[in-house]
């Protein structure tokens, strides 16, 4: 392990001065690549000179107790140095441990976040744009910055379906296991007989892809354009900006009206499709993996019941890892780092499982 530690803090010293060369910098695709190697490897080589550092002092004090001049009072005192030391190298290896994990590469990408109403008609529709408050205040707690790319609103305040591009260093990371079947037990404004009902919401989270990610022919597309309907301002059934993206390989249809340029139309429904199809292409590659590598935190699907938010009793419970907290109203209202932070620590917990 020490010779992995050296290879990292001699990797992390290489990057730092290829970094200085003005004919790197001056290399704009080179440098980004580098600068996000130089930044993943940056806090694992602070932690390495952290350990390095405890490690000397830990020496110095077993030295000094074969010192001939220390007397009993100094050896007790010593001994307490070694064993907090001691406990706190044993600290520092466990992060070392976790910060070592294989990484996932899509953790600092964007994210596109599609939100859809299931069972349980305007309820769900309700419960749907419920969801895209709560990560929409998430993300702003995180500094993150939400984009609307398209949206089909109800006419009482609810989406049918929702998608939107949600950016910022570490978004997906943040928000990668949200993937799954939201379901919601309440009892509807409309309801007079005081009924709890049950629906659900279809969450999709996809990093989003770059242009080298994936390449998409011209003659792949089928690009329709049509009047916008619904709300959307004085261009509806005025003008043909809205856009329908088909993606003949793969049958994928992505539709986008909610601006009033069919180019801006055009670039966000792209902006989807990438995503989309990225997403396949890496949940292929992930099911060639072994079944304990592929349900770190359950297998991502979109039809997996993920999570369960019990308004009568303000109950929120994650079926994954039979987790229940009391507090719905605060989650809902984006205070979500205790349920994130539980979800991440399955999985590396799943991770460390998986390589012993």
């Amino acid at each position: 392990m020490n010779n992995r530690y050296d290879d990292i803090l001699r990797r992390h010293d290489e990057l730092a001065r290829m970094l200085a060369d003005p004919d790197i910098v001056s290399n704009a695709k080179q440098y980004s690549r580098l600068s996000r190697e130089f930044s993943e490897l940056a806090p694992v080589a602070e932690t390495i000179h952290k350990l390095q550092q405890l490690q000397q002092q830990l020496a110095e004090q077993q030295q000094m107790l074969e010192e001939p001049d220390c007397d009993a009072e100094l050896r007790s005192l010593i001994h307490d140095d070694i064993a907090r030391l001691k406990s706190d190298i044993e600290a520092i290896r466990a992060q070392l441990t976790i910060l070592l994990l294989p990484k996932d590469p899509n953790d600092e990408r964007n994210v596109i976040l599609e939100i859809r109403a299931g069972t349980g008609g305007d309820e769900a529709a309700l419960f749907a744009a419920d969801l895209f408050r709560m990560y929409s205040r998430f993300a702003e707690l995180h500094g993150f910055r939400v984009e609307v790319l398209s949206a089909n609103e109800t006419g009482i305040g609810g989406f049918k379906e929702i998608v939107a591009q949600i950016s910022g260093q570490g978004a997906y990371s943040k928000l990668k296991f949200e993937s799954g079947v939201h379901r919601v037990q309440r009892v509807p404004e409309t309801e007079s007989g005081g009924r709890i009902h049950t629906s659900a919401v279809t969450v999709a989270v996809l990093p989003e892809a770059e242009d080298v990610d994936i390449n998409i022919r011209p003659d792949e597309l089928r690009i329709d354009v049509y009047r916008a309907s619904g709300a959307g301002g004085q261009h509806v059934n005025k003008t043909e900006s809205a856009v329908r993206i088909t993606h003949l390989p793969s049958g994928i249809v992505v539709t986008c009206q909610d601006q009033s340029s069919q180019h801006k139309n055009k670039a966000r429904a792209m902006k989807v499709l990438q995503a989309r199809l990225y997403d396949r292409q890496q949940q292929a590659a992930h099911d060639e993996r072994s079944e304990t590598r592929r349900s770190m935190v359950g297998s991502g699907d979109r039809s997996e019941r993920i999570r369960t938010y019990n308004f009568p009793q303000g109950r929120i419970t994650d079926h994954r890892i039979s987790l229940t907290l009391y507090k719905l109203e605060q989650i809902l209202n984006g205070d979500m780092d205790e349920l994130v932070d539980a979800l991440l620590s399955h999985h590396q917990a799943a991770l460390l499982a998986s390589q012993q």
